[in-house]
């Protein structure tokens, strides 16, 4: 783990920190100095393959937070409901004292031939990556103007946020709307000094079940299995590889990058 305090004082909301990504994220910020605003949907999707995260999930990232003795509010809310969400965000705010960066990390995934997406399978990854994305940021940009001292906003997209990663039409659009939606909101935030930027992995080791998409993939393995051929050997990184990516792009490092698009694709990009 990383020794440097870039987030001292400072305070980050997270979005889907339950588990995978967004506890990692937490766990990484904390760990150099930021206190952290969690919140996760801790339920079932009706159209995912995988299970939802927990309660329990979500009380493990409020103890690994702590372990990082760092102070964390960590609320059960859905991304969707935009008035729990900022209920959830006005309450950590309230304890914590201040807002500095934000994480939209939550989002869903389920894989199927683009005519063969069912509406409801449509309608919540939709629903769940770019509405939930957009109702964070609607929810926290308020209170970062208000408060005066700029901040820093990063989406999670994908490589399916930059290319037309296939079976996963839906999510592909999803995220090319989530890498839309920060382009345009760093143009209109820049002059509060706030920057809006996206990361884009490609397969990240979170222990969520796409066995699916792997079945269909072998389907149709000759055409379209090279589409998400990686250049480096590793076949996905870990939640703490996206992690790091997010933390140096909401830092004083980083404090002239906004707009931008930061891959932690293993190369997939490239090829």
């Amino acid at each position: 783990m990383t020794t440097s305090r870039r987030f001292e004082g400072k305070v980050a909301f997270i979005t889907g920190a339950a588990r995978g990504q967004g506890r990692a994220e937490a766990v990484r910020l904390a760990a150099e100095g930021a206190n952290i605003i969690a919140i996760d949907a801790c339920a079932e999707f009706t159209t995912t393959p995988y299970a939802g995260a927990t309660e329990d999930d979500l009380a493990e990232t409020v103890r690994l937070v702590e372990t990082q003795g760092r102070k964390i509010v960590a609320h059960k809310a859905d991304v969707r409901d935009v008035e729990g969400l900022s209920t959830a965000l006005g309450d950590g705010i309230d304890q914590l004292g201040r807002l500095d960066v934000v994480v939209a990390n939550a989002g869903i995934c389920s894989a199927a031939l683009s005519w063969e997406v069912t509406a409801e399978q449509w309608q919540e990854t939709i629903d769940v990556n770019l509405t939930g994305t957009f109702n964070t940021a609607k929810a926290a940009i308020p209170y970062l103007i208000e408060q005066g001292t700029g901040g820093a906003m990063v989406f999670t997209s994908s490589m399916s946020g930059l290319k037309g990663t296939p079976l996963t039409s839906h999510y592909v659009a999803s995220k090319h709307g989530v890498t839309g939606l920060a382009k345009a909101m760093a143009n209109e935030l820049g002059e509060y000094e706030i920057r809006v930027n996206t990361v884009h992995p490609a397969g990240v080791d979170t222990g969520m079940d796409m066995s699916s998409m792997l079945e269909l993939l072998d389907k149709y393995a000759t055409t379209l299995a090279p589409i998400y051929m990686n250049t480096l050997p590793q076949p996905s990184a870990q939640p703490e590889d996206i992690a790091a990516a997010v933390a140096w792009v909401c830092s004083d490092e980083a404090r002239y990058i906004t707009g931008a698009q930061i891959p932690v694709d293993l190369g997939n990009l490239n090829r």
